[in-house]
């Protein structure tokens, strides 16, 4: 029996589902009872405690507590916790690990997971997502885009709706935004565009309690709460509350306490939203840019769906109502959906494999192999070339796979040996819309090699990049002159290599989670 799961590994908050006998998806509770687990590691030499417990004891060891880790994915670390300066993957892959523990007390070994990422993390971060996994000692079947679940798990509550519609996935979490339009039918759903801000989302929103709280303490009593980790990390959690408290009351407050002072500041819905007004519009003008780029007008979409635990906030379905004419639809638990879609295509994957889980029925089975899932990318691809301005040469992005293409899409380019008797060229692959190569983000450097011997100057070689639906590139290469396949190996610029992954894997072993 391969049983599968889909995992939302969310700035905040993160969690894990599997598909029942029926293949529906269904949220699995944690070893506290909790359909959620708070996204912190608190860490103690070879110890990890992860979830609420984490949070309850960050206000006083801070230097224990790691959280918001989404948000450093992509980077070369995330910085010290417990004196030890680590990566972003391994302390995401504590978080993975002590899901998949919870959820084999329930199920059984679990033979593969799913991975929900932003749409709008780019290559670098969704390799750092896969990495995490593989160093959590998973098999990562699919990396998938977080929206793309949520449209899956919607869809499939609406199976039985033989008629299409377009619906708009406004996903807006604890550290993310994405936004992303779909069109569903069916068996069938497919995405048409893609926009999103990586450095957006509810805790951006908490900030702006914070600050204003804190500079009313300092202004009163000459003293900055920010300096102080505990402080801070008390004053962050009170800024939370207070926002999820205004989310179903008129009035909140917050009360904060630092340098043996205590201040107390009420707030009310109206000046909290006032106060991250620029926020919300950020989100705003990013649907509307969606909106054109799938080349739609609002009367041609049909519904609009919410995702992420920050969409409980009045606010949003406001403005998405007063902007799209529809009233939001949050008939599915906005802060669940996203793994439950993950856990739809991690099921969809094995269908379509001879190792389904045996505890579906082959009509089910036969049902999920049906499904027809398309994609499209979130970030051009394109290769860096030098172009001559004037007197001057510039290093250009020249794209070969737009954004929002359907996915697999690939795409040549024919360029030329720079000498007599060259036998292997240099292809540096782009990600981004930026006309500068500089601007953009460098995926890593192709190595053509394997040419044929004395070839001319100018010899014509056509290089092939092709874009899978989870986000991974490959390179292909032809010599045009012999017609011989040449051999593209992709080496990244960032993330881990093998060995580091190796390194991190035994790291991760040797820490007993809970």
């Amino acid at each position: 029996m391969a049983r599968v799961v889909g995992i939302d590994l969310g700035t905040t908050y993160s969690a894990i589902a599997t598909l029942d006998e029926r293949g529906q998806p269904i949220t699995l509770p944690n070893s506290d009872g909790e359909m959620l687990t708070p996204s912190a590691v608190f860490l103690k030499g070879n110890r990890a405690v992860i979830g609420q417990p984490a949070i309850d004891v960050q206000h006083e060891q801070p230097a224990n507590v790691a959280t918001l880790i989404k948000r450093r994915m992509g980077h070369s670390e995330y910085g010290e916790v417990d004196g030890q300066l680590l990566r972003p993957e391994p302390l995401s892959a504590l978080i993975l690990r002590k899901l998949v523990q919870d959820a084999e007390k329930r199920l059984g070994k679990i033979e593969g997971v799913v991975i929900t990422v932003p749409a709008y993390f780019d290559d670098t971060r969704r390799k750092a997502t896969q990495d995490a996994g593989r160093i959590a000692g998973l098999n990562v079947i699919d990396i998938l885009d977080e929206p793309t679940a949520a449209a899956l798990a919607y869809s499939f509550q609406h199976l039985n709706n033989a008629k299409s519609q377009t619906v708009l996935v406004y996903d807006l979490g604890g550290g993310t935004f994405d936004v992303s339009i779909v069109r569903l039918s069916p068996k069938r759903f497919q995405v048409l565009a893609i926009e999103g801000d990586v450095r957006l989302g509810g805790k951006d929103f908490d900030d702006r309690l914070v600050n204003y709280v804190a500079d009313l303490f300092q202004r009163k009593y000459h003293d900055d709460p920010r300096d102080d980790p505990q402080s801070l990390v008390m004053l962050q959690a009170a800024a939370e509350r207070a926002k999820r408290t205004l989310s179903k009351l008129d009035e909140a407050g917050i009360t904060i306490s630092h340098a043996g002072e205590k201040l107390s500041v009420p707030i009310s819905r109206a000046e909290f939203e006032l106060r991250t007004k620029d926020l919300l519009v950020r989100t705003r003008l990013t649907t509307q840019q969606v909106l054109k780029q799938a080349s739609l007008s609002w009367d041609k979409v049909d519904r609009i769906l919410l995702v992420g635990g920050s969409t409980h906030m009045p606010m949003t379905s406001l403005m998405l109502e007063e902007l799209t004419g529809r009233k939001p639809d949050n008939s599915l638990a906005v802060s669940e959906v996203v793994a439950r879609g993950a856990a739809l295509h991690a099921g969809i994957k094995m269908a379509r494999s001879s190792n389904a889980d045996e505890s579906l029925s082959s009509e089910v089975i036969s049902d999920l192999e049906d499904v027809v899932e398309v994609s499209v990318n979130s970030h051009s691809l394109g290769i860096q070339v030098r172009a001559k301005r004037g007197n001057e040469t510039e290093k250009i992005n020249d794209i070969l796979i737009p954004k929002n293409s359907q996915l697999p899409a690939s795409a040549s380019r024919i360029y030329r040996t720079a000498k007599e008797g060259q036998n292997k060229v240099r292809v540096r692959v782009l990600q981004g819309e930026a006309h500068q190569a500089e601007a953009c983000i460098s995926i890593g450097e192709c190595w053509i090699t394997g040419l044929s011997r004395n070839l001319p100057k100018n010899s014509p070689i056509q290089v092939r990049c092709t874009l899978q639906p989870n986000g991974i590139v490959e390179v292909a290469a032809l010599d045009m002159t012999k017609g011989k396949v040449a051999q593209a190996t992709l080496h990244r610029t960032s993330g881990l290599s093998e060995e580091e992954i190796a390194v991190q894997s035994d790291w991760v072993r040797g820490v007993q989670v809970s």
